[in-house]
């Protein structure tokens, strides 16, 4: 059997199996097994998002808190240099 020909039987053979599952309706699945897919996509992005704005959230309160912090340093040095100079230590 030369190569063009077993192409050919390979070939026929292929399109023989796809009618066959097509017969069975194997074939018919395809469509809810897309949808099924498309929506877990979708929740699963939904999920990731909300996680990310979560994670976000709680990120921003962390920087918020140090931030606070930093300020009331800042407040408690500048009331320390005011005071030394307008009363300092003579």
């Amino acid at each position: 059997m030369s190569s063009s020909s077993a192409s050919k039987a390979i070939v026929a053979a292929s399109v023989g199996i796809v009618e066959a599952l097509k017969d069975q309706g194997i074939c018919r699945w395809n469509s809810p097994l897309r949808s099924v897919h498309q929506q877990a996509k979708t929740q699963l992005r939904s999920f990731s998002q909300a996680n990310n704005k979560l994670s976000s959230s709680s990120a921003s309160a962390a920087f918020s808190k140090v931030r606070d912090e930093k300020l009331k340093k800042s407040e408690e040095s500048l009331r320390t240099v005011m005071y030394l100079s307008c009363w300092g230590p003579n």
